[in-house]
C-alpha cells in the first residue's frame, strides 16, 4: 500500500477532545401565548395507489390580554400540524377591545353559516360559552360574557365567528377618537 493511503486515525481536537454536541431537538425558548387545540380531523386524500391519510389541527392561540388568533395546519402527524396551526394563529391575531372584565356592547360575529352572538355580562358571571367559541374567549382574556350560537357547530365556522365579532368590537374612546369628538359628545 503507497504511503499517501495509510489509514489516518479519527482527527481530534488540540488536546485530544472531541467537539460540541449538537442539540438533539429544539429549545422552545417560554412563549407569551397561550396555546388551545380545538380540533383535531383526520382527512384523507384518494390517490392511483391508495388513501394518504393526513391530520388537520385547528389552534387558538392568545395573550389573556385582548390578542387571539387561530389557524389550521396539516400534516402527516399531530405534532407537526399542531405547531403549524400555531404558527398560522400567530400570524393571524386581532386586537380585542375590553372594558373590564367584559366586552363593550353586544355583537353578532359570523363565518360561513355559523354565527355566534356575544353579549356583555357583569362581572361574576363567567364566561357562558361551548367548547369552540370558550377556548377563544378564554385565551384572549375575557372573564365576563354570555353568547349563544346559530346555523353551523362546525368549529372552524364558530372559532372564526367568535374572533370576526371579537374583532368588532369598538369602546367609545375609540369610536369618539376616530370621529374626532370626545367620549362626552359621543354620548350626548
Amino acid at each position: 500500500m503507497p504511503q499517501d493511503m495509510e489509514k489516518k486515525p479519527f482527527e481530534r481536537g488540540e488536546r485530544g477532545e472531541r467537539g460540541p454536541r449538537r442539540e438533539r431537538r429544539e429549545r422552545r425558548e417560554p412563549s407569551e401565548f397561550q396555546e388551545k387545540m380545538v380540533s383535531i380531523n383526520r382527512v384523507s386524500k384518494t390517490v392511483k395507489g391508495g388513501r394518504n391519510m393526513r391530520f388537520a389541527v385547528l389552534m387558538v392561540v392568545g395573550d389573556g390580554k385582548g390578542r387571539v388568533g387561530c389557524g389550521i395546519g396539516k400534516a402527516t402527524e399531530i405534532p407537526e400540524a399542531a405547531r403549524k396551526a400555531t404558527e398560522d394563529a400567530k400570524k393571524h391575531l386581532v386586537h380585542v377591545s375590553m372594558k373590564g372584565t367584559s366586552i363593550p356592547h353586544e355583537t353578532v360575529g359570523r363565518f360561513g353559516t355559523g354565527e355566534v352572538v356575544l353579549m356583555p355580562a357583569p362581572a361574576g358571571t363567567g364566561v357562558i360559552a361551548g367548547g369552540p367559541a370558550r377556548a377563544v374567549l378564554e385565551l384572549c382574556g375575557v372573564k365576563d360574557i354570555r353568547t349563544k350560537s346559530y346555523g353551523s357547530n362546525n368549529p372552524i365556522n364558530m372559532v372564526k365567528a367568535t374572533i370576526e365579532g371579537l374583532a368588532s368590537l369598538r369602546t367609545a374612546e375609540e369610536v369618539a377618537k376616530m370621529r374626532g369628538k370626545t367620549v362626552e359628545e359621543l354620548l350626548g
